[in-house]
């Protein structure tokens, strides 16, 4: 595993336009070598802030959003349009603004679909969309996501994977389905650590004194069932986003240049 590389910004409406500016660039150069280009979302309000960001961006139209798929780490089990689920939010912060092709936008499995309440159901579905837009030269059952993005729970979460619950400890599926969450909803759809670690890059977003400590807390050696943050990690880059009161614990060795 790679080494993690931060950036502190100075507050978060910096680090989320920041943040979306590197996006549109690691989507275009994507695009540019192979045609198209793989991104999995994440909610909170990290997630949508960027989203936000790359929204009003002055360079949003630079990517190519027909030769684009978007994934999502994780998903509250919830109707489909209910407002607290992730794809409703990022709908209403970029994707219903932006030229998509439908079909490229492979949204969780929603409580009212074809699976009912079943989310274990939901959750194999799921990981069997993702092996079957896996290419055989990824040599995963998940497609090679070019950029991984994930939020930081004050407690370390990931995803909705929590510290010690049984999600976190999955070693072989790649979608499980989550319950009894200790945060609502209790139920929920997430990628498996194995599943986020086969991304070329994985960008960890947090910002704001509520994340201090569990950032402190990853990026200082805990383990992952622990601290889940600390399991996500890129194939070829692992990169903290940060603003100042999110990187406010983290001793100042913890801060090397990271690199473009």
């Amino acid at each position: 595993m790679n080494t993690p590389q931060l950036v502190v910004h100075r507050d978060k409406e910096l680090m989320a336009q920041a943040a979306a500016a590197r996006l549109i660039t690691k989507i275009v150069d994507a695009q540019a070598s192979r045609g198209h280009a793989s991104i999995v979302l994440t909610g909170g309000r990290n997630g949508n802030g960027l989203l936000a960001a790359l929204s009003s961006a002055p360079a949003r139209d630079a990517v190519d959003w027909a030769r684009l798929d978007l994934w999502w780490g994780d998903e509250r089990f919830l109707p489909e349009g209910d407002p607290d689920r992730n794809d409703t939010q990022a709908r209403a912060a970029l994707l219903d603004s932006v030229p998509l092709d439908p079909a490229r936008v492979h949204a969780m499995p929603a409580s009212d679909g074809p699976y009912g309440s079943d989310v274990d159901a939901a959750a194999e579905a799921y990981a069997a969309e993702l092996a079957k837009a896996a290419l055989p030269e990824n040599h995963s059952p998940v497609p090679a996501f070019d950029v991984l993005m994930l939020g930081v729970g004050p407690d370390t979460h990931v995803a909705s994977l929590f510290p010690e619950l049984p999600a976190v400890r999955e070693t072989e599926r790649t979608v499980v389905g989550v319950h009894g969450a200790p945060k609502p909803p209790p139920t929920r759809i997430s990628l498996t650590l194995p599943a986020i670690r086969s991304a070329r890059e994985v960008w960890l977003l947090a910002a704001g004194e509520d994340k201090a400590e569990a950032a402190a807390i990853a990026l200082s050696g805990a383990g992952e069932v622990q601290a889940p943050a600390a399991g996500a990690q890129g194939r070829s880059r692992t990169l903290w986003l940060l603003d100042a009161a999110a990187a406010s614990q983290l001793p100042r060795e913890l801060y090397p240049p990271a690199s473009a």
